[in-house]
């Protein structure tokens, strides 16, 4: 296969149907997400005859029990998924809408109008979840798509691909509208991501390795996040069983995930009532507990944490445990070790949580809630196409919105400029 003939093949085919799905109004993307919904609802018995070969083919390739966990489909993540899909066609429609409509001295009326972005390319490793997650929300806010899932989910993918362009087909919309990638030759993402001319955001999921790798090589804009250092810290003032029951299930509710908490800070002064409490709770789930010099002294199994602890992601069952004097030192340890996805502080004291608020630098700040939060479904996106960590554009779940831009619109009535 030509490979560069193949992608800008595909990338000339996305442009085309980038024009006709920006055109579509909101009933006709509708009626093609529910499509896409009918036929994986009945392909049910494909996708995870398709996902147990990527699965076998994991195991024999020794892939890591985290990255085996995101590959995984079973009958209750496929029913996410069309749940995914009718959220999102649930969803108002931002594509059009004209917002802060103001009329001008000269008599001009002028606002702002949501658009598509154009062509988004999104590259992703195992989850072939996010095949439908990124089609879904490329799809509603009117812009055609590029997938290219990682190499252990082409089974999976192919699979999903088949449901996609049975919906859109359904309907009457091209297929070009979600493109996925038919090949694992890695030359294939080096092209996306150069391919200026025909695609306009790249999205990047996956591990911190291949972010980095896009971001240093791609010519077209990119959304991301590197990695999901995540935060909890327990302050003086916080509900002890509140305390216990975020730092649980925020560590140990799922390990491979971007939005698990890596590091827990408590409060000096509560640290010797609640530490001991969660550490028994980690250890009936099996979780190694690295921490500062105050925790081991109140965790006798906790092994010394190192410097580079405090600004690793796990994703595994590990986490990194500090003892801080109160507010200050935990919100200057956040912000010097924190990879700016997400961080939840625990109190009853609604002005220590307003500062933390006010003074974390993260994606997603949370009071009194798991960072498993963090996520586009829980916050009512349907899905996400990713998170991003960057100040520009979209920060944090990246949904319909964070997919469209805006454009200036002026109505006039035969004004001319004096």
């Amino acid at each position: 296969m030509d490979i560069k003939h193949y992608m800008q093949t595909l990338g000339s085919q996305a442009r085309d149907a980038s024009r006709i799905i920006a055109a579509a109004d909101t009933a006709l993307k509708n009626q093609a997400l529910l499509a896409i919904a009918e036929a994986v609802s009945g392909g049910r018995d494909r996708l995870l005859a398709a996902n147990a070969i990527d699965m076998q083919n994991g195991r024999s390739n020794g892939l890591e029990a985290a990255l085996l966990d995101r590959l995984e489909l079973n009958p209750e993540r496929i029913d996410a998924m069309i749940e995914g899909l009718h959220q999102v066609a649930e969803l108002p429609d931002p594509v059009g809408e004209v917002t802060d409509l103001q009329e001008r001295p000269s008599g001009i009326k002028l606002g702002k109008m949501r658009v598509p972005l154009g062509v988004v390319g999104i590259i992703y490793e195992s989850r072939p979840n996010v095949t439908i997650d990124a089609a879904s929300l490329c799809l509603k806010s009117g812009n055609a798509t590029i997938l290219r899932g990682g190499s252990e989910a082409i089974e999976s993918n192919r699979a999903i691909a088949a449901c996609i362009t049975q919906g859109l087909a359904a309907v009457g919309l091209p297929e070009a509208v979600v493109q996925v990638i038919n090949t694992t030759d890695r030359a294939a993402v080096g092209e996306l991501i150069t391919m200026t001319e025909t695609v306009d955001v790249i999205v990047p999921r996956g591990g911190k390795s291949l972010i980095e790798r896009i971001s240093a090589d791609a010519r077209v804009p990119v959304i991301k996040h590197l990695d999901g250092n995540c935060h909890v810290y327990i302050d003086e003032r916080a509900d002890r069983q509140k305390a216990v029951a975020i730092a649980l299930n925020a560590k140990t509710h799922r390990y491979g995930v971007c939005n698990a908490m890596e590091s827990l800070l408590v409060a000096e002064s509560i640290a010797d009532k609640v530490l001991p409490e969660l550490a028994a709770l980690y250890a009936d789930k099996g979780v190694e507990l690295r921490g500062c010099e105050k925790t081991c002294a109140l965790i006798k199994s906790a092994l010394a944490a190192s410097e580079a602890d405090w600004s690793q992601e796990y994703l595994a069952p590990i986490l990194s445990i500090k003892v801080v004097a109160g507010l200050d030192e935990a919100i200057e340890h956040i912000n010097r070790y924190s990879s700016r996805h997400t961080e939840a502080i625990v109190t009853e004291d609604r002005e220590r949580a307003e500062r933390f608020i006010r003074e974390v630098d993260s994606s997603s700040v949370m009071v009194n809630a798991s960072t498993r939060f963090a996520d586009g479904f829980e916050y009512g996106l349907g899905a996400e196409i990713g998170i991003s960590t960057d100040k520009i554009h979209a920060r944090g779940p990246v949904g319909l919105e964070g997919l469209t831009s805006q454009k200036w619109v002026v109505y006039g009535d035969g004004q001319i400029r004096q």
